[in-house]
């Protein structure tokens, strides 16, 4: 169950400027939809955004900002954590 967690606002900054730029990966934008669809609700992650998520915080080739939403969006997710 998650723990009442929601995206802070430095995280949803984050999340809206890699929405607005047109370099953003497809999976990078997911992510950060998430994230902000989260903002300030108890919305929770669903299953496909948090495989999306897990493996931008695997890859090399993801930005410290990507991980940082990615990680955020991970901790919204309901279930056991372990």
């Amino acid at each position: 169950m998650a723990k009442n967690e929601k995206t802070s606002n430095h995280i949803a900054s984050k999340a809206s400027s890699v929405l607005r730029s047109p370099n953003s990966s497809k999976s990078a934008k997911s992510i950060a939809g998430s994230a902000l669809a989260q903002t300030g609700t108890g919305k929770t992650t669903s299953s496909k955004i948090a495989t999306t998520a897990s493996k931008a915080l695997d890859s090399n080739r993801t930005g410290k900002t990507n991980k940082a939403i990615a990680g955020s969006v991970l901790t919204q997710k309901p279930g056991k954590r372990s």
